[in-house]
This record gives C-alpha cells, structure tokens and sequence, in this order.
C-alpha cells in the first residue's frame, strides 16, 4: 500500500517548507496540494496557488511523488496548464502525478464569468482529459472540439515521464468513470456522498461510507473492463477523509482504514495534514504518531482484483 498526504495551500512558503519535507523524511509515498483559486469554508482565508507551490516543494524534496488533487476545466484550459506540467515534471526530474477531475459547483466555477450544466461538465472534462492526453504526448497538437481549441500548439521538449505524466482521474459517477477508464493510470475517489449523516451514530455512517465505498468499485470494476483494461491494470487511489471519520482522529482509525481500503483493492491511501480546526481538524501529535507506523501501513498489501 502506498499513503500520501495532502497539505492545503493555506501556509506562506516560509512556514509549509517544513511540513513538505517532513513528508518526504517521514516516508510517504506521495504529498499533494488541492487546485482550486478558493476552496469552500475557507474561501475567504489565505490560500495560494497551485503550480509555484509544487514547483516549490519538488526543490526542496528528492523522492516523493508530487500532484494536484485535483486540477479541473473550471478555470483550466488544457493548452497553458499543460505547459505548467510539463514544467512540473521536469522541475521535480519526474515525479508529478496529475490528479484531474470534472471540478464542482461553487467558487472555481462561477469565478470566471461562466456556468455549466452537469451534463456539460461531464462533456467538458471528457474533451479536457482527450486534449491533455495528447498534449503531453505529442510535440505539437491541433484539436477543434466543442470547449477547446488548439492550433500549433507546442509541447517541447516534452515530458520526462514517458509517453508523458500519470493521469490519477478522480470518478465517482458513471460518465467520469469512462473517462478514468480510458485516460488514468489511476482511479481516485473520496468515496460515497451520505445523506442524514448523523442520524444513526458516527459509527453507522461510517459503515454505510465504506458499504458505498464497495459499490463505486464493483462500477469503476465495471468501467474497466467495458474500456477493454483489466481492472488490475489501474491503480487506486483513496481520498479516506471523504468518511464520516477523519482518517487522523487516531492511529487506530488510520490502521482500520487502510486495512480496509486494502481489502477493496486500493493500492494508495490519501490522507489530509490535520487543521487545527474547521474541516480535517486534528492534531500533528496524530500524524507524528501515525508517520511512526507508515512502514507497517505500507506492507499492508491490496486485493488483487
């Protein structure tokens, strides 16, 4: 099993420098930050961007895999972010993933003066993934679609990763599972969306999160193998704090989790540097902890599917 982190762009360079290379120090496989211009509850608090911020911690780290989670068509046109990639594997010698997804409603949307129907979005982010597949993969690409345009558009010197950066695409309905089907080398999921969480107990709702969770496998399973790709073939990720529970409320949880997360066939665990309050509230005691065991997590082996 391979555990990531997210760290939210929330800190000035001067004091998230730390927590990136604690990351990398501690052992993780992978550090991630979200791609967004504003992000729900804190939408009015400090946040910063996405691309300087990696650029910036493939500096000052060596191994650790690197990605947005995730980057969307909502304020993202494949011809300009697809250089920024480029740049960014080159800057970390390799070791970007791109996590992609259709993006949502809310702040990222509206932003830009422009509104889609979920049915568009889900049209928009299957042209968007094709257009950044063949962007990254080829020196020079033409397309005339119906939400891009490209023409002449230059990729050099290309990737360092060949034929180009891992696609991690973030799926959880049906349409978007075609698309990671066909375009990642990985699935990524925050798992169910619960209705009357706390009706029955935080215990309950986490057991119906992880009854779900099963069944957007059994259909990215599905999805697989109608894109003609062996379900075993795509890597998976788990974004665990999309559960009722937060993965760091203790140690215990986040062994139980990844566990878990194992026996459905996961093969990365994603979790969040705890906040100090609000959304992923926990303590860095917890993580140091839980960094403490990482070695035993990562011997935790997936079932095969």
């Amino acid at each position: 099993m391979r555990i990531g982190i997210v760290l939210l762009p929330e800190d000035r360079w001067s004091a998230a420098e730390r927590r990136w290379r604690a990351a990398e120090e501690w052992g993780f496989d992978h550090a991630w930050t979200y791609d967004h211009l504003a992000w729900r509850s804190l939408a009015d608090g400090p946040w910063l961007a996405t691309v300087p911020l990696l650029t910036a911690a493939a500096v000052v780290t060596e191994r650790i895999r690197l990605g947005t989670w995730v980057a969307s068509p909502n304020f993202r046109h494949p011809v300009p972010f697809a250089k920024d990639v480029m740049g960014l594997d080159d800057v970390s010698g390799g070791r970007l993933l791109l996590g992609l997804g259709a993006g949502g409603t809310g702040f990222d949307a509206d932003v830009l003066g422009t509104s889609v129907t979920a049915g568009e979005r889900a049209d928009r982010f299957a042209e968007f993934c094709h257009l950044m597949d063949r962007l990254l993969s080829q020196p020079v690409t033409d397309h005339e679609g119906e939400w891009y345009r490209a023409r002449g558009a230059r990729m050099l010197p290309g990737c360092v990763q060949q034929p180009r950066v891992p696609f991690v695409v973030a799926a959880n309905g049906p349409r978007a599972m075609r698309v990671a089907a066909r375009y990642g080398q990985g699935w990524g999921t925050y798992g169910p969306a619960l209705a009357g969480l706390g009706e029955g107990g935080a215990a309950a709702d986490q057991e119906r999160w992880w009854a779900g969770l099963a069944g957007l496998v059994e259909r990215f399973d599905r999805a697989a193998r109608e894109a003609g790709r062996s379900p075993g073939d795509v890597d998976r990720y788990l974004s665990i704090d999309g559960a009722p529970v937060f993965s760091l409320a203790s140690v215990d949880v986040l062994v139980e989790g990844v566990e878990r997360a194992a026996a459905l066939g996961f093969t990365d665990v994603v979790l969040h540097w705890p906040r100090p309050s609000g959304v992923y509230a926990g303590s860095e005691r917890v993580l140091e902890q839980a960094a403490g065991r990482l070695a035993d997590l990562q011997r935790v082996a997936p079932v095969t599917r």
